[in-house]
């Protein structure tokens, strides 16, 4: 992934699923996905139980930004986005769980196939997202996020090849600042 076009700066926790024990947490994690993708749930699984560790700990403030791309092979995962609940983070992210776990089976269904997979098979709610995705896209392009993943902790930035014990350090590093 080339990273030096993206700027880290014009990344904001504003928009996005909030995952945190206290919204003053220090370090804030801002992860653009979209749960079509097959590096996002190699992201979304191998980052998960330390990203959850950090949560608890009050340490970091998690954004997913699900991003919506043009892309036809991930518009299916613009459709599962519209399932996810900003207003109940937690709910959100074990939905994520399911979504990315039942990847294989919704992904090549088409887009009212995969909405109704998201209702009948994962029982899930359509949510009012549109303000929020609008703003997830609009962001992305002011900081030439193109690629899924991308994810922003302070001045770093990387994709889905950051190791456990790689996150692990720089999260640590940049809570001891």
């Amino acid at each position: 992934m080339d990273i030096s076009q993206i700027k880290a700066a014009e990344v904001k926790p504003e928009v996005g699923i909030h995952l945190a024990k206290s919204e003053n947490a220090k370090v804030k994690v801002m992860s653009f996905v979209n749960l079509r993708c097959p590096y996002c749930k190699k992201w979304h699984e191998e980052s998960r139980d330390i990203l959850t560790k950090f949560i608890e700990e009050g340490k970091i403030e998690l954004v997913i930004k699900p991003f919506d791309k043009e892309k036809e092979s991930l518009q299916r995962g613009n459709v599962t986005h519209r399932y996810l609940n900003y207003e109940a983070p937690f709910e959100a992210w074990l939905a994520m769980d399911k979504i990315f776990e039942t990847q294989d089976e919704w992904g090549n269904l088409s887009l009212e196939e995969v909405a109704q997979y998201m209702e009948t098979k994962l029982d899930l709610r359509e949510q009012n997202n549109k303000e929020a995705t609008k703003a997830i896209i609009e962001e992305a392009g002011r900081a030439n996020v193109t690629l899924v993943p991308t994810v922003v902790v302070g001045e770093h930035i990387f994709d889905e090849h950051i190791t456990p014990d790689e996150l692990t350090a720089l999260l640590n590093e940049e809570f001891g600042k």
